[in-house]
């Protein structure tokens, strides 16, 4: 007994155990003549100790499961909204020749893992007979997509400024690249907005397993944004119903079958799950950060369930599958969380009732980057202006307003102009894509990397542009312009976002279709198609003014003029300077000046009537002193108002009634 005193001495935190033994091996060596059963308490022992190991087995699994129902894995939105090109793709773009690009670049040298633009060139033009310009369009929509620093986007535009023909062109392109399979999954997603035949037909898509009821709060949303692009619940709808091909288009071809659809045996390497972080992420648990989503998989609760191993490094595609689907949810920084619990923006002065209906909702206190927006929605007869960090980054909204003058002057992520008429829009420097869409009587003035207008009408775009316009399907009587304003911070931020004043192609713009390009030899300023889009006649340009004073540095348009537009306006010039000396040798008396002068009043006011810029004037005038402080932060947040004031354009400097 010596040595088990001893040794249960040593190790005193086993002596539970110990005992236990004991109290067996002693029963088992028990004498009959004792009346104690020997197999009894051996029996009854052990049934014990399988019950607790039972107990202890269900305790761990409900833990797990509890982990694992708290992580959450959602789509990101940007790859929908600013990657997802807003027209019908082109049935070259089918799942079917996907999967056949797919095992090229698998099996052909210098296409995997990376991309360049002469091998895509090769299997788009070559391959899957698409126009060159059309590859390229793909190309740098994908690239314009993933995150490149300000001073790479200046040096690639320094790049591009210094190419004086097709062929050095075509060098810079070369030198471009891309990740191969996230590329594979951005040309995906372009089905995003692919026609269906059933959905055309009944409104809605037909009921599937796939797909929940949505609830009154989620139709409300639906109603409110047709344009999938910002559609959360399209976003999650979508990628629920298309999974499993996503993830077949990730397999490598050895797992493939003669058809080439994935075996379901078949592994998915690490590498390639990787690269699904172009489409989703998510996070622990509620408030956690947000994580790519193959470090949720290869760690922590998802790791069992997604079946991966850390000698293969890979994943059972059947158990992946499973597991992304149990654990998808929508997107918390989404547009439906953001009008439910974003927070809301009043103004602070509502003129006559007007904004009763407007209503701001942002949620870029709470939303990583990449993931912040604005919602802006049924601003009437009203001017908007705001110069904030709240607004840098941001993904604007901008949705049914009509009669309104929005002045945006922040660095921006993207901007969409949806279903509005007789506004004029004026933004900062947008890093990705302003897009309009189904807009009347609208007025677009920007700097932005992609320009894109679809189901317009008598719409203008001033714009200063590094890539052709797109005009999509729908438009009708657009003009395109020259940028012509500036703001004394513009160039500044400008270079936060990577937008040079060139290359600068506002003037080229590309007409696409569903079949790509729209009669091609149109696709030049010296051929314009009249029934889509003119250029704007240098004898109706006008510069135009942001009334509002700011601080920086820059004093003229970026860039300055295209010549034409440049002699147009020194000739106004040159005819305001005769009027001047005319009035002044017609040397009139004291009455005649003054009768000369309330004739012309009368004749400007009427004018401004019939222009409508009266209302545009009259809501530059400073309400009072009280509106100049923001009602969600300092004063020096608000577009600052002098009405003394504005050295630079001789105007007066107004005040928004809004704070954001």
């Amino acid at each position: 007994m010596s040595a088990p005193v001893s040794e249960e001495r040593r190790a005193p935190n086993r002596k539970k155990s110990r005992c236990v033994c004991v109290s067996v091996c002693v029963s088992v060596g028990s004498d009959s003549s004792h009346n104690n059963p020997t197999g009894l308490v051996f029996a009854v022992t052990y049934e014990r100790l399988v019950e607790m190991e039972h107990r202890a087995a269900w305790t761990k699994t409900k833990t797990d499961n509890m982990d694992t129902d708290s992580v959450s894995i959602w789509p990101r939105m940007e790859p929908f909204l600013l990657g997802a090109l807003q027209v019908a793709p082109s049935s070259k773009l089918s799942l079917h020749y996907l999967r056949k690009m797919a095992i090229y670049v698998r099996t052909r040298d210098g296409c995997f893992p990376i991309l360049g633009w002469p091998m895509w060139r090769h299997i788009a033009c070559g391959k899957l007979q698409l126009p060159e310009d059309l590859a390229w369009l793909y190309f740098e929509t994908f690239d314009l997509l993933i995150g490149h620093t300000p001073e790479e986007r200046l040096e690639w535009a320094e790049c591009l400024s210094q190419c004086s023909s097709k062929s050095e062109l075509d060098q810079q392109r070369n030198k471009l690249s891309v990740d191969t399979l996230q590329f594979l999954l951005f040309l995906y997603i372009q089905q995003l907005n692919r026609v269906s035949l059933r959905t055309s037909l009944i409104g809605e898509e037909w009921p599937s397993h796939r797909t929940r009821s949505p609830s009154p709060s989620d139709r409300e949303t639906k109603t409110s944004s047709q344009n999938k692009n910002w559609d959360d619940q399209a976003h999650l709808s979508f990628v629920q119903s298309h999974l499993a091909e996503v993830l077949e288009l990730l397999v490598e071809p050895g797992q493939l079958s003669q058809s080439g659809q994935a075996l379901r045996d078949c592994q998915i390497s690490l590498e390639a799950v990787r690269s699904l972080g172009l489409l989703l992420e998510g996070s622990a648990c509620h408030g956690r950060a947000v994580q790519p989503v193959h470090r949720l998989l290869t760690k922590g609760p998802l790791q069992t369930r997604a079946g991966y191993s850390t000698l293969s490094r890979s994943f059972p595609l059947h158990k992946l599958l499973s597991c992304l689907q149990q654990n998808l949810t929508l997107n918390p920084f989404g547009m439906t969380a953001c009008l439910r619990s974003g927070k809301k923006l009043a103004w602070a002065q509502q003129v006559e009732g007007a904004m009763k209906r407007a209503k701001i909702a942002r949620n870029t206190h709470t939303a990583p980057p990449g993931s912040k927006m604005v919602l802006m929605s049924q601003v009437f007869k009203q001017t908007l202006a705001k110069t904030s960090d709240r607004l840098t980054g941001a993904n604007i909204k901008i949705h049914r307003c009509s009669d309104a003058f929005i002045y945006l002057l922040s660095p921006l992520r993207s901007v969409s102009v949806d279903k509005c008429r007789d506004c004029t829009v004026v933004l900062g420097p947008v890093e990705t894509s302003v897009h309009i869409h189904s807009c009347q009587n609208l007025r677009v003035v920007c700097v932005a990397g992609r320009v894109a207008i679809g189901a317009s009408s008598r719409c203008t775009v001033h714009a200063l542009t590094p890539t052709r316009p797109l005009l999509l399907p729908g438009n009708t009587d657009i003009t395109l312009g020259p940028f012509h304003t500036f703001y004394p911070s513009l160039e500044d931020h400008m270079a936060s976002v990577g937008l040079a004043v060139v290359p600068n192609v506002w003037d080229r713009p590309l007409l696409l279709g569903t079949e790509g390009l729209v009669n091609p030899s149109l696709n030049v300023s010296s051929n314009p198609d009249p029934a889509c889009y003119r250029l704007l006649p240098p004898a109706e340009f006008h510069t135009l003014v942001v009334p509002f004073q700011m601080e920086g540095d820059t004093c003229e348009v970026p860039g300055g003029l295209p010549p034409p537009y440049q002699a147009a306006l020194d000739e106004k010039q040159k005819r305001i300077q005769n009027w001047q000396k005319t009035v002044m040798e017609a040397r009139l008396n004291k009455e005649q000046k003054r009768q000369f002068q309330e004739l012309v009043e009368v004749k400007f006011h009427e004018w401004l009537l019939e222009a409508g810029h009266r209302q545009e004037l009259d809501s530059l005038i400073p309400p009072t002193m009280a509106s100049l402080k923001d009602s969600n932060g300092p004063a020096g947040d608000t577009a600052r108002v002098n009405d003394n004031k504005h050295i630079r354009t001789g105007q007066a400097a107004g005040q928004s009634p809004m704070a954001c």
